[in-house]
């Protein structure tokens, strides 16, 4: 694998590190897709109908010999409900034929080494530039390799003053900006249920340990901060579209040496290659 250098928060380079063997797991979006829907059918709130939803009505049929259709029609008269159909399905103010259930199991299962592949190849497409600016990121300058590694004081960061001045120094303010701008108010039903605002994603920082640079990135629009060992596709592919614009810390590349790329990962490469 190659080597990519190691930056302080003032942006000078601090010696370079060779990135681990996860970074060239073969880039699949299919299966990214795949493990993206599935980890996200955990969030899914199961949905279901009150069984008696329609059914309270005091309907009966008039039976044959009527010259009208035989369902059940509503009793009474001078009201507008009454010789209405009602208690059956597919009429006004009627039950529905084939109401969702809450019991019904809405949580996708994916194998474990499936999983593990989808989240290699989101790891490996965060190093690939084009596949980056492909999902909408901005760089400054072309120059700037990926991924971009600093050294562990990113994690000690307290201050979001701080930390805008790092992504300044490291060449990202074009894709703040771009974030910055994303910012929708929404209204209507999104509001009411808690989503207020659209937010374009922008820099994920992985850390080893988050010592204050969760809090630190908790104003700044679009940015996020993530545990290395607790990284998944809901992170690196958001809307199962790979290539996130990543800071990573140097713990957490050094964690990811513990990582062994499968034979069956490494055969799939050797394939596409």
């Amino acid at each position: 694998m190659k080597s990519v250098h190691v930056y302080k928060l003032d942006g000078s380079i601090d010696g370079s590190i060779e990135l681990p063997e996860v970074f060239s797991a073969p880039y699949r979006p299919d299966v990214i897709h795949k493990a993206f829907i599935h980890t996200q059918s955990r969030l899914y709130q199961p949905k279901g109908r009150d069984p008696l939803a329609g059914m309270r009505v005091s309907a009966e049929s008039r039976g044959t010999g009527l010259g009208i259709a035989r369902m059940a029609r509503i009793k009474g008269e001078g009201t507008r409900r009454a010789g209405q159909a009602g208690g059956v399905a597919g009429v006004v103010k009627g039950r529905l034929t084939h109401p969702p259930r809450a019991e019904k199991v809405i949580v996708k299962r994916l194998n474990k080494k499936e999983k593990r592949f989808a989240l290699y190849s989101a790891m490996a497409a965060t190093i690939d530039k084009s596949i980056v600016k492909s999902r909408g990121h901005r760089l400054d300058d072309d120059s700037i390799e990926l991924p971009i590694v600093v050294d562990d004081s990113i994690e000690s960061i307290r201050k979001a003053k701080d930390l805008l001045n790092l992504l300044n120094v490291l060449k990202l303010s074009s894709d703040l900006e771009r974030a910055k701008a994303s910012i929708k108010k929404r209204s209507g039903k999104a509001r009411m249920r808690g989503r207020r605002q659209y937010i374009a994603k922008s820099v994920l920082i992985v850390v080893r340990e988050d010592k204050g640079i969760g809090k630190a990135a908790g104003s700044i629009p679009g940015v996020e901060v993530a545990r290395v060992d607790r990284l998944s596709v809901i992170h690196l592919a958001p809307g199962s579209h790979p290539g996130r614009l990543c800071v990573w810390s140097k713990s957490a590349i050094e964690y990811l040496r513990s990582i062994k790329l499968p034979a069956s990962i490494r055969m799939l490469k050797v394939s596409s290659q």
